[in-house]
């Protein structure tokens, strides 16, 4: 579909007036391109000029120009209508917080006096309550629309730019003003805070209650964790869903920007990365040793933190363990000067009980030994914004989003490692160069549940997880992604998902070295000064204010590189169709892809499972395709012993001239074995592929199926069962043939006897008569003399 239809189709009805004008800018580009064919191009100028050379005066602006002037009148008038809007939502939201604060003070008064007078103040409550969601609910909706508008004007912008640069080749500007759009405020601007106040009054209608804060100066979680990969444009969508369940968790109102927080965290590892080999191989009891700090600017205070890997099919639960450190503390604590009698004399002075300096004594002590028995260092650092749901101090259920991620080399190429440098993290004034960088292109969700015995998760958990918008990357990890990604000189192995093809382009931008057989060709163009342009998305990532490539040279095209790690072509496909995602409501996505007839009937039935604590997905394996492979074989093999069978029986019969259900029975059990020996092909041909793609993708859906091999079996019975009645009734035939005629004659007269193989019947349809009648022999006394 064009974008000019696309557009037209997908836009609001009550704000078709603020889109982008699309076609009056499309058709202003093909006037330039006629002007440019008729007049020269119009860009060209000689590079001196007169001040008293009179030149002819202009009489209209050139097309081309009227689309410049056009085209920044549109993106104004999207920016002033965003704002609108935005402040519009902000309003509504301050109308609504009061009216959410009064119903949670009616609901949570605890003096019977007090409750009566606030049931009678606020006739029909409920029905206050459930309008008051109902608005939240339509605010939510109309932000959700106007990300959508934006995101449509902006790709439009994107469009457009790129067809002006294809018709008008002599004057591009995709480039420049791509660059002058990123700072529009309705483009760089962040609405997150409309998503927190909303947030806060879902909460006070829900009536949420605080837990209690753990202060221990160690601390312990055991929870089972999965992670998702959510595409940047279903991001809003995913976090309206959840804070209609959970709140925006705010650790430290006093310092928290919108609805996420910036958090770094070093990773540590050694020449040999041994923890990083560990952790991709998950053997029992590896580790990630990580120090991290939340917030802006340099860090004060520093939670150094261990997680260590269980195997749950043995009942253990993997551990995340922490302790704090104030940042001045953290290099001698590294280099094993800080030892363990000072750190407890210091929580001794802040006030800590024994119990707390007893944990914090074991886990700083094992922290300590394993950084200076490993020779850990510092190694990978990953930067992301996370956004928590979480009712605060309560971890039931927590979610968290991580977004801007990117992975950052500690040590840099050229300049002295954090060791010599004496530091614990990389010195922020020193250039990152494009190879020491690489943004990661989805947000990153996880789901943490610390759920009891028997106590499941909550429905609208489930439903988050079946809406399409996620997907569920097993046992992903930024420091394994990032270790790969910058060191692939080092790894010796790499996780399955480097081979996706949304994350290919993020590498390769990342690659250690040009391809040797562009470099002279990149050096020649670039200094002949040809003008050559790079794509784009690959210039905004390369000359962003954070990655600067090395001086006087140009900037590589996504063609100019080549990963160590990366094939020519990417083997792996793990986001959906977003054409195919099902969504929270029928409202929004339709009914999504429902299952085709065959699907419904060979298909297994029954819901996903769901992950309970305690429980880890499937770990998928190149045996497990194997597997599905012998499975394949497995039916085939029955297939087509039936099918043999059957063809045998058919090729062999031989019924000319004979009637009856006993002349026809081997052709009768060849029609019914043959199609089910048909049926059973088709079925493992199909449950083949269907399997190989839920394995290969590794959705959490039942890999058996509880339908197919009954349906078969079922059909396998009837089959013997039609045999078995053909059979008997063939039988019967039989029996009925046996039974001696009466004779007309009153008396048998003078003669011989007849022949008693005369008398005897002849099962297999006459087969002596024919015998008979072949020979011309019609006298019984001839046939029993012969």
């Amino acid at each position: 579909m064009k974008f000019g239809k696309y557009l037209e189709k997908q836009a609001k009805e009550d704000w078709r007036s603020f889109y982008l004008d699309y076609k009056g800018l499309k058709d202003l580009i093909k006037e330039s391109a006629k002007e440019a064919e008729t007049q020269g191009p119009a860009a060209f100028s000689p590079r001196t000029t007169s001040l008293s050379i009179v030149r002819a005066a202009k009489t209209a602006d050139a097309a081309e120009e009227r689309f410049f002037q056009k085209l920044e009148a549109e993106v104004e008038k999207v920016g002033k209508f965003t704002q609108r809007v935005v402040a519009e939502l902000r309003q509504r939201l301050a109308n609504l917080q009061p009216k959410a604060d009064k119903a949670a003070a009616a609901a949570g008064a605890t003096d019977e006096k007090e409750r009566l007078m606030e049931a009678a103040a606020a006739a029909g409550a409920t029905d206050e309550k459930e309008r008051l969601m109902e608005e939240a609910k339509l605010i939510g909706e109309d932000y959700l629309q106007l990300e959508k508008y934006a995101n449509l004007n902006y790709m439009g912008v994107h469009k457009i730019l790129k067809k002006h640069d294809k018709l008008l080749p002599h004057s591009p500007c995709r480039q420049f003003y791509i660059a002058h759009l990123h700072q529009q405020p309705w483009v760089q601007g962040t609405y997150s805070d409309v998503l927190v106040h909303l947030s806060n009054c879902y909460s006070q209608l829900r009536g949420d209650q605080a837990g209690q804060k753990n202060e221990d100066a160690s601390q312990g979680f055991v929870r089972s964790t999965t992670k998702y990969w959510v595409r940047a444009e279903d991001v809003s969508n995913v976090k309206y869903h959840v804070l209609q369940h959970l709140p925006v968790f705010q650790f430290d109102k006093h310092d928290f920007s919108g609805d996420a927080q910036l958090i770094n965290s070093v990773y540590f590892d050694n020449e040999n990365l041994e923890l990083y080999h560990g952790r991709l191989d998950k053997k029992p009891n590896a580790i990630a040793l990580r120090i991290r700090w939340y917030g802006p600017g340099e860090p004060k205070k520093v939670f150094i933190e261990r997680k260590t890997h269980r195997e749950s099919w043995k009942g253990e639960e993997s551990v995340k363990e922490r302790f704090t450190l104030d940042e001045d503390k953290v290099v001698p604590f590294l280099e094993m000067e800080y030892g363990l009698e000072q750190a407890v004399a210091d929580l001794r002075a802040a006030g800590k009980s024994e119990k707390e300096i007893e944990n914090f004594s074991t886990l700083f002590t094992e922290v300590r030994q394993q950084i200076d028995s490993k020779q850990l260092r510092p190694f990978i650092r990953t930067q992301y914004m996370r956004t928590a749901f979480q009712i605060p101090f309560d971890s039931t259920v927590r979610i968290s989003m991580d977004t801007n991620l990117c992975m950052i080399k500690e040590n840099p190429d050229e300049g002295p490692s954090c060791t010599l440098a004496g530091r614990w993290y990389r010195d922020p004034s020193l250039p990152i160069n494009r190879n020491e960088i690489t943004r990661f292109p989805h947000a990153v969700l996880e789901v943490k549940l610390s759920l009891g015995q028997g106590q499941e998760s909550p429905a609208w958990v489930q439903e988050l997880l079946e809406s399409g918008y996620l997907t569920e990357v097993h046992k992903f990890s930024k420091f394994i992604h990032g270790s790969c990604t910058l060191t692939p000189e080092l790894v010796q192995a790499v996780p399955y998902w480097v081979d996706d093809e949304s994350v290919r382009p993020s590498m390769l931008l990342s690659a250690p070295a040009v391809r040797p057989a562009d470099a002279a060709a990149a050096s020649s163009s670039a200094a002949a000064g040809n003008g050559q342009h790079v794509s784009v998305e690959v210039q905004e990532e390369l000359t962003s204010p954070v990655a600067v490539d090395k001086p006087r040279k140009r900037t590589p095209g996504l063609e100019d590189l080549s990963h160590p790690l990366l094939g020519d072509q990417p083997t792996l496909r793990l986001l959906p169709d977003p054409s195919k995602i099902k969504g929270f409501a029928k409202s929004l996505r339709g009914d999504g892809d429902a299952p085709g007839f065959w699907m419904k009937l060979l298909g297994p039935k029954g819901p996903p499972p769901v992950r309970q604590p305690g429980t880890t997905m499937m770990r998928i394996e190149p045996k497990t395709f194997f597997a599905n492979e012998r499975t394949f074989l497995s039916w085939l093999h029955m297939a087509v012993t039936l099918g043999s069978i059957a063809a045998a029986l058919l090729g062999f019969s031989n019924t000319k001239g004979q009637t009856g259900l006993s002349a026809h029975l081997v052709e009768i059990i060849a029609l019914i074995l043959l199609p089910v020996a048909i049926s059973m092909c088709g079925y493992a041909i199909f449950i083949f592929k269907w399997r190989s793609d839920m394995i290969a993708k590794k959705r959490p859906q039942h890999f058996d199926d509880r339908v197919g091999p009954l349906g078969l079996c079922a059909a396998v019975v009837t089959a013997l069962v039609a045999i078995l009645i053909v059979s008997f009734i063939d039988f019967i035939d039989f029996l009925e043939s046996t039974k001696p005629s009466p004779d007309p004659t009153p008396s048998p007269g003078p003669g011989p006897a007849p022949s008693p193989a005369l008398l005897m019947p002849n099962p297999a349809g006459g087969v002596q008569r024919l015998v008979e009648l072949a020979a011309g022999l019609t006298k019984p006394s001839l046939i029993q003399s012969s």
